[in-house]
């Protein structure tokens, strides 16, 4: 699927072992597809060398960096100054993802918490905004993202949004975006579009996840940067709005958010 305008995939893994042996194709179909910047995300500090790595590697590539909630117990717990230190690399746009899952590991939820606020004050200090991961914990993550907000405004992304309306709405209402994933494209994803089509069209951003979370017609497959062109096709019918309309609202959003990162390609 080629799509004519500029798309940006604000999520992916492109570190992550599916892509090992095509790294470089991955990146390459991503552009055919109009896909032209990419974040790629780091879940374990340790892992931060390699990312950083892949994002020096592609001119369009971008990196982003912080201990996955899933990850808060078994990690070493990220410093303030450790965040703070990584935002001085020029292709480095973001903290996290950081934010409480718990599907998987409510068992570590105090110390996903005190990871999240370290998280929280290093997009604080650096200006830089945070992405967030957030799965059954709705209320402790607004309370929480909430009183970060009330010590010292910041930017942030709820990313691969697919949480209930009460966390949008107070997501949006502290300025934040919402990302918008593959999730987006399933059938029975009546509920979370109805949640998209509510919120203000400049507050999307666009996703993959990929390798996770492949959109319609390629669920159940090992997603790609690429696939952001059909996340986009949803997106454009859920606002009414031409896909070329859709994807220059949703690329000036994310140069908005993402400002190091922002026409960084006209700059070069």
């Amino acid at each position: 699927m080629n799509a004519p305008y500029e798309l940006v995939d604000s999520h992916c893994h492109l570190d992550f072992a599916e892509f090992a042996q095509e790294r470089s194709a991955v990146v390459a179909r991503a552009q055919a597809a109009g896909v032209g910047r990419m974040v790629t995300i780091c879940t374990k500090l340790h892992q931060e060398p390699a990312v950083r790595a892949i994002a020096e590697a592609f001119e369009g590539v971008f990196y982003a960096a912080g201990t996955h909630p899933m990850s808060a117990a078994s990690e070493p717990m990220a410093t303030l100054d450790q965040l703070v230190a990584l935002a001085h690399h020029p292709k480095f746009v973001g903290i996290g993802e950081t934010g409480l899952d718990y599907h998987y590991t409510a068992e570590s939820a105090e110390v996903q918490k005190t990871s999240l606020r370290v998280h929280i004050e290093a997009a604080q200090v650096t200006g830089l905004p945070l992405i967030i991961h957030a799965r059954a914990a709705d209320d402790d993550i607004a309370a929480i993202l909430a009183e970060g907000m009330r010590a010292k405004p910041y930017a942030c992304v709820m990313h691969c949004f697919s949480s209930g309306a009460h966390l949008a709405a107070a997501a949006l209402e502290m300025g934040f975006y919402l990302s918008m994933s593959g999730i987006a494209t399933f059938p029975k994803s009546t509920e979370l579009r109805d949640i998209f089509a509510a919120a203000p069209i400049n507050r999307i951003l666009l996703e993959t996840d990929s390798p996770y979370l492949a959109p319609i017609p390629h669920r159940g497959k090992r997603n790609e940067p690429a696939y952001t062109a059909f996340t986009a096709k949803t997106g454009a019918a859920l606002y009414g709005v031409t896909e070329a309309e859709f994807a220059a609202v949703t690329t000036a959003n994310f140069d908005r958010l993402f400002t190091r990162a922002a026409r960084k390609a006209q700059a070069a």
